[in-house]
């Protein structure tokens, strides 16, 4: 008999994983865990030899015929031996017999699982069997012991990385915030001392405009009463070239006006986005702050994307103005990138040359109902604000991870622009942010924000 359990028990075996140089993605095989085999025709009188000789084995995995049957642990195998005539039966009855007798409940992962993850399967588990090991696959037919223990440890280890990850976060967060609040008061600081300047050009280019009709009507009359004027003063406004300057002069003042316009309205833009919010949010002209992104993001393009509006009426829609704004550069900015990117793609093959689309972005506004889900009650009113390119669209595997992003905050990754935008609207403004591509047809983002 003893030869035979010699031959059918492999002696214990520690495997140790990585020296605890666990990181938040770790997984089970970098933890240490336990080979002992056992086949159910073994008594358990022989196994219990093996758990005094090895204190800290967690418990004993059962073979028949080469293949996994079951596992065993210690703290089962000593309730059994406490009962009546339990002793007995440990020495007279196979493993198999015993297997049938305890109670018994079995947690089985591959190894690849992350600790974490593995954690939370343990938790599921009756009250009873928390302390039960886990039985781990390595590879086929091949199976190990992990202390329930040593998986708590190591998740705690993780947890603590875990907590220091979010408190760097959270002071980077804190600083980032600090900073953009100090570069949004310079940049507002600096955008007033630039609408000074302006707002002169602006005041007088009129002023000027009208002395400038002015003295031409008084030249003008002057040519008419003394027509026979001296070879001097013709011989200055042939130097001049009057006849030009005279029609050239009303386009100039013209072209003046429309820069001073536009560096005000730009400058103007640049200081809606850098709004500082105040405590509650207050009621915003959502068509404002979109066309004030829209003025910034064009000083990226050169015409190869058009942007069409097609406004809806909205009422005042209450909101965070600055964080709004970040949310529109942000999706704009992603829709912009794409097209860009596409364009060159295009142009760099040849025989797509004849094919070349005209990159578009196209706003659109409008408010809209959405039922409550309460009987009797008045639809809710939301603001519905799409914002559609076509490009080539969005991968699949990018959207699962978008959407990963959206639905849980990853622990040690670097948060996007768009998972920034995700909880703005969301959490901000009790809103919603959705996206739908599809390659080849591009991209849509809506944003929706509740009317109260």
């Amino acid at each position: 008999m003893s030869q035979e359990f010699c031959y059918q028990i492999s002696p214990p075996i520690l495997s140790v994983g990585s020296d605890r140089d666990l990181s938040l993605e770790s997984r089970l095989q970098e933890l240490p865990m336990y080979t002992f085999e056992v086949s159910v025709n073994c008594t358990g009188t022989e196994v219990a030899k093996y758990f005094d000789k090895y204190p800290l084995l967690p418990g004993v995995i059962l073979l028949e015929h080469g293949k996994f049957y079951g596992m065993i642990s210690r703290r089962r195998l000593v309730e059994f031996l406490i009962r009546p005539h339990g002793e007995d039966l440990l020495a007279k009855e196979p493993l198999e017999v015993i297997y049938s007798y305890v109670r018994r409940t079995i947690l089985q992962l591959p190894e690849t699982t992350p600790i974490l993850t593995a954690m939370f399967h343990t938790l599921k588990r009756s009250p009873e069997f928390l302390a039960e090991p886990i039985v781990i696959q390595t590879a086929e037919n091949t199976y190990k012991l992990l202390d329930i223990q040593e998986l708590n440890i190591a998740a705690w280890q993780i947890r603590g990385i875990e907590t220091q990850v979010r408190y760097e976060r959270s002071q980077a967060q804190m600083i980032q915030n600090d900073k953009m609040a100090s570069l949004g008061r310079l940049v507002d600081g600096v955008a007033h001392e630039i609408l000074d300047p302006v707002g002169f050009i602006w005041g007088n280019l009129t002023h000027i405009s009208n002395y400038t009709q002015d003295l031409l009507k008084l030249i003008a009359a002057y040519e008419n009463n003394y027509s026979d004027c001296c070879h001097t003063i013709d011989a200055i406004k042939e130097e001049i070239e009057f006849d030009y300057l005279e029609q050239d002069l009303s386009k100039a003042l013209t072209s003046a006006r429309s820069g001073a316009e536009r560096l005000k309205k730009l400058v103007t833009s640049l200081q809606n986005f850098c709004h500082i919010d105040a405590i509650y949010p207050k009621p915003v002209d959502l068509h404002a702050c979109i066309d004030s992104i829209v003025i910034l993001i064009k000083s990226r393009l050169k015409g190869e994307i058009r942007i069409v509006k097609n406004y809806g009426k909205l009422p005042p829609v209450p909101c965070y103005m600055g964080q709004f704004n970040q949310v529109l550069m942000n999706i704009l900015s992603q829709s912009v990138d794409s097209l860009l990117d596409d364009a060159v793609r295009q142009q760099l093959q040849p025989d797509s040359q004849h094919n070349l689309k005209q990159a578009e972005i196209v706003i659109s506004t409008k408010v809209i109902s959405k039922p409550t889900g309460t009987p009797n009650a008045p639809d809710s009113r939301w603001v519905e604000i799409s914002i559609t390119d076509n490009g080539p669209g969005i991968p699949d595997e990018l959207q699962k991870q978008m959407r990963e992003n959206f639905s849980i905050e990853k622990r040690a990754d670097k948060e996007t622009s768009l998972a920034v935008s995700y909880r703005i609207i969301t959490a901000r403004h009790g809103g919603n942010l959705n996206f739908r591509s599809q390659l080849g047809k591009g991209t849509e983002f809506e944003i929706l924000l509740p009317l109260l």
